[in-house]
């Protein structure tokens, strides 16, 4: 679609009801717009059925709650509300977008108990988040801007204000040619990508940042559970810059990005080797044979 997201055909459930996508709209002065009191999350359909959907729609609760408000939804009335969305827009092959935020109310200063908490779901067709990188290996940039410790966010929460780092770091990384860009942590761990983990491989064994200090994504998860049933050694620990050098394969992983190959971090080269390509595609198998 080359229409802006604003001004599309198809229905969005906000606050309880499906309404027309141009019509799905907030306030100025709703709160999150000027204080990031907001949370998501991306999910995606295949063949109709939405992967690890009740887990996306737990960790949505569980978000709103790390920012110390209660989204007014169960989670069995946020998974109807996804489907009814689907089956608005008629997609089986989509991705879904939830977000929950302070909206508008009585307060419009830091504080905001007062105003309603609120809740909207969308989903669109959406192809490769890296468009060719899934197949060639995406180039990635070094971001000058890094996680922060969990002592200053919310880390384990999919939260809006946490990515505003990343959106310039990716920014960034586009100016340079570059798919996106790997941050470090403020130890200067190699932490993940600005919207995916990263994972390495070196002799046969596979070596992911510990998430101490970023989002443990579900799709990481998923695919450290595949590589445990395949037999391969899977390593979580704090890596160091010059470890990079090191490596010989590379991928990131995320509900968007699925299982994309690296190809170039900075000034290091990986081959989107055998193992790297047999988990993009048994992840592939795994989110179409649910």
């Amino acid at each position: 679609m080359a229409t802006g997201y604003d001004d599309r055909d198809g229905q969005i459930w906000m606050d309880g009801k499906l309404v027309p996508w141009r019509d799905a709209k907030v306030h100025i002065l709703t709160h999150a717009l000027h204080y990031a009191s907001s949370v998501f999350e991306g999910e995606r359909c295949y063949n109709g059925k939405i992967f690890r959907s009740r887990d996306h729609s737990e960790r949505l609760r569980f978000s709103g709650k790390c920012l110390d408000f209660d989204i007014p939804y169960s989670v069995d009335q946020i998974e109807e509300a996804k489907q009814a969305v689907l089956k608005a827009n008629n997609l089986t092959d989509a991705y879904v977008r939830a977000i929950a935020w302070r909206g508008a109310g009585e307060d419009m200063g830091v504080a905001s108990k007062r105003n309603p908490v609120r809740m909207a779901v969308a989903a669109w067709e959406w192809g490769n988040y890296y468009g060719d990188a899934k197949m060639k290996g995406a180039k990635l940039d070094i971001a000058k801007w890094k996680r922060p410790s969990p002592e200053t966010i919310p880390h384990q929460a999919k939260a809006a204000g946490l990515y505003m780092i990343c959106t310039m770091s990716k920014h960034a990384a586009e100016a340079k040619g570059c798919s996106d860009a790997m941050m470090f942590d403020y130890r200067g761990y190699v932490a993940e990508a600005t919207g995916a983990n990263i994972f390495f491989v070196k002799n046969g064994e596979v070596h992911t940042p510990k998430p101490d200090c970023f989002l443990n994504g579900l799709t990481r998860q998923t695919v450290v559970g595949m590589l445990g049933e395949k037999g391969i050694k899977v390593i979580e620990r704090h890596i160091m810059p010059e470890e990079l050098e090191s490596f010989e394969q590379c991928w990131l992983t995320g509900t968007a990005a699925e299982v994309t190959p690296v190809g170039k971090i900075g000034d290091y080269n990986f081959e989107v080797g055998e193992l790297t390509r047999s988990v993009a595609l048994d992840y592939e198998k795994l989110v179409r044979a649910q």
